[in-house]
């Protein structure tokens, strides 16, 4: 369905309705329905990019002020960081396997590049693994403040066509400390709960969380 909001409308909408959740409840964050599953997706166009990156700004600034301690996940900057561990010359051996391919065929070469890289994104050990270390880190270092911590995993986009969002919660699902984990979505809404990444892959309806706005 279309929105009829106006231009960056909906990304406020949608962070407007987060806060009110996490800040407003005189008994804690309720961006769920179920006490122990303290997921949620805040889903916004992929052109809205930057206004969502200020309206996050303000939203860390004002749990700031309100006591909230933010934990910010860069998923682009993970999937970096993982290509950079792998041996000195993987990344041109990649580089240059994918050119060879997509000058033969164009979809040869995306699906070379998706076959050297889902290892690194997906499944438990994957960017769901670098998520669960830093955010029971973050625990660790902070145990008195769970109900006052709030994850946000953004920079979806940067992993393009390669992410699946529904499974990076799933293996996250019982590795959190039950603190509230939302995840910044690019993408558009399709029915209740079918989320198509980016607006370009195929609709996928695997989610539990709660999707604003």
């Amino acid at each position: 369905m279309t929105s009829t909001l106006p231009l960056f409308g909906q990304v406020h909408e949608a962070i407007g309705a987060l806060r009110r959740d996490l800040i407003d409840p005189e008994d804690g964050p309720r961006i769920s329905t179920m006490r122990n599953y303290r997921f949620a997706i805040v889903q916004y166009d992929p052109k809205d990019e930057y206004p969502m990156r200020l309206e996050v700004q303000k939203l860390t600034a004002e749990l700031g002020a309100k006591g909230w301690f933010v934990l910010s996940i860069d998923l682009q900057k993970l999937l970096l960081d993982r290509i950079r561990s792998q041996p000195d010359d993987w990344s041109e051996k990649v580089i240059a396997m994918e050119k060879r391919m997509a000058e033969r065929q164009l979809d040869r070469g995306l699906n070379y590049l998706k076959s050297k890289l889902l290892p690194l994104v997906e499944g438990p050990e994957g960017l769901a693994g670098d998520c669960k270390r830093l955010i029971q880190e973050y625990i660790q270092t902070h145990p008195n403040e769970a109900d006052r911590t709030l994850v946000l995993i953004g920079r979806a986009g940067g992993l393009y066509p390669f992410f699946r969002s529904s499974a990076l919660l799933r293996h996250l699902d019982g590795q959190t400390g039950n603190v509230p984990v939302v995840l910044l979505y690019p993408g558009t809404k399709q029915g209740p709960t079918s989320l198509s990444f980016m607006g370009l892959l195929t609709p996928d309806s695997d989610y539990r969380p709660r999707i604003y706005p």
